[in-house]
């Protein structure tokens, strides 16, 4: 057993202790990470004490992206992965209908995609990094997650130009839908991973209790009063026909009180519904996770 693989063995066995599931795969990153082997134990302590290893590390994975976060900012699950999927899927799918039906092709225009409550750009980001001609505007409010959502944008500025897409950082209310007046029945997608998180309900793991921040957590008494006011400004920023698609917690999708039946029972000052096709989805581990929804048709009241 060389050095590194007995450093390794010694850490694990420490961060099992603490209760961490993946005590040999962080303890591995956390070798990597680490200059020397003074500083190595160092970090092995930290996480032993809970701090969450893209914390210590600087750097979160998700999709084909690696992001920075820290103290201030959600650190994105895989689970999320999936939502930025929607767009990825159906962004293309929009670009080549405009391009069928143009008379001239210089008319055609970037699709247009909102990630509201944006935390570190993860699923903008995947978008603006998979999907060629895309124009996203990633929306954050918290004055501690938007220097890294900014940093994020910078990071990946290289990839996003190669695909000829383009990012627009909004320090903007998700739940405060007058503020996107000038967008609204202009948007072809919106994506939200809102704070879902019933106020009452305390997560169990000390690295999301202690250090993600409670503005990315907690959505009010029942976790959907945040969701259901992100919907309303999705609904008002989406063109007829446009997708949405909103995570939620795993007790959050079909029922009488889940995500889906919010959508559901959504009107419009007329009592039209707002939303059609309502669908709810799993995640890789076959839990609720996310649900879809199309734009109805609108009336009089958000024309023009």
């Amino acid at each position: 057993m060389n050095l590194d693989r007995a450093l390794v063995v010694s850490a694990a066995a420490k961060l099992h202790e603490a209760g961490i599931d993946s005590a040999e795969n962080d303890a591995s990153l956390l070798l990597e990470h680490a200059s020397t082997e003074d500083q190595f134990h160092e970090l092995v302590a930290k996480r032993a004490s809970r701090i969450p290893l893209q914390h210590l590390t600087g750097t979160a994975y998700f999709r084909h992206l690696e992001l920075s976060v820290g103290s201030g900012v959600f650190v994105p699950r895989p689970e999320t992965e999936l939502l930025a999927q929607v767009a990825v899927d159906c962004v293309p799918k929009m670009l080549a209908a405009q391009l069928e039906t143009a008379e001239v092709k210089s008319t055609v225009t970037k699709p247009i995609v909102f990630d509201l409550c944006a935390g570190s750009g993860a699923v903008g980001l995947s978008v603006a990094t998979e999907v060629a001609n895309v124009a996203v505007h990633v929306v954050e409010v918290s004055v501690d997650a938007l220097p890294w959502l900014l940093q994020n944008v910078d990071r990946n500025a290289v990839k996003t130009e190669a695909h000829n897409s383009r990012v627009t950082v909004h320090a903007l209310d998700a739940t405060d839908s007058e503020k996107f007046a000038q967008w609204f029945n202009k948007v072809d997608v919106v994506l939200s991973n809102p704070p879902y998180i019933p106020d009452a309900m305390i997560p169990r793991d000390p690295e999301v209790r202690e250090h993600d921040p409670q503005l990315a957590l907690y959505g009010g008494p029942d976790g959907l009063d945040v969701p259901t006011k992100v919907a309303a400004t999705a609904a008002l920023l989406l063109k007829e026909g446009g997708v949405f698609a909103m995570e939620h917690a795993d007790v959050q999708g079909e029922g009488e009180s889940g995500l889906p039946a919010v959508l559901r029972a959504m009107t419009d000052e007329n009592g039209n519904s707002v939303w059609q096709d309502v669908v709810d989805h799993n995640d890789y581990n076959g839990l609720p996770r996310f649900t879809s929804a199309i734009r109805a048709q609108r009336t009089s009241e958000v024309q023009g």
